[in-house]
C-alpha cells in the first residue's frame, strides 16, 4: 500500500521508471521521494536495523532518503527530481527469504 496518495498534479505529463525492476510512472515534477512513496509505503531498509525508512528531513540535511540506481549511483531521493527511464533500487540489503 502507497505512503503517499496523490491529490495534485494528476495532469501533470507522465514519467515512467522502474523501482526494483518494475515498472512505475511519476508525474513531471515529483521528486524521487515522492514518486517511490507514490507507490511504495517505504522508500527503503535501515542498513543498520533494517527498518523501514521513508525520509526524514525532506530538505537533503539528513541522510534517510539514499537510495542507489541500477548502475550505482546514489542519489538523495528527496531533492533529485525523478527523470524518465531512472532505475531505482530500494531492495540492496533486504532479505529475501
Amino acid at each position: 500500500m502507497p505512503l503517499l496518495h496523490r491529490l495534485v498534479r494528476n495532469d501533470s505529463p507522465a514519467i515512467s521508471f522502474l523501482i526494483d525492476g518494475e515498472p512505475c510512472e511519476g508525474r513531471a515534477g515529483d521528486t524521487v521521494l515522492t514518486a517511490v512513496l507514490c507507490h511504495s509505503e517505504r522508500l527503503r531498509d535501515s542498513e543498520f536495523s533494517g527498518a523501514p525508512r521513508a525520509g526524514f528531513c525532506q530538505m537533503g540535511a539528513c541522510q534517510d532518503c539514499w537510495v542507489q540506481l541500477a548502475g550505482g549511483e546514489r542519489l538523495r531521493a528527496c531533492t533529485t527530481p525523478l527523470a524518465a527511464g531512472m532505475q531505482i533500487i530500494t531492495t540492496r540489503g533486504r532479505s529475501h527469504g
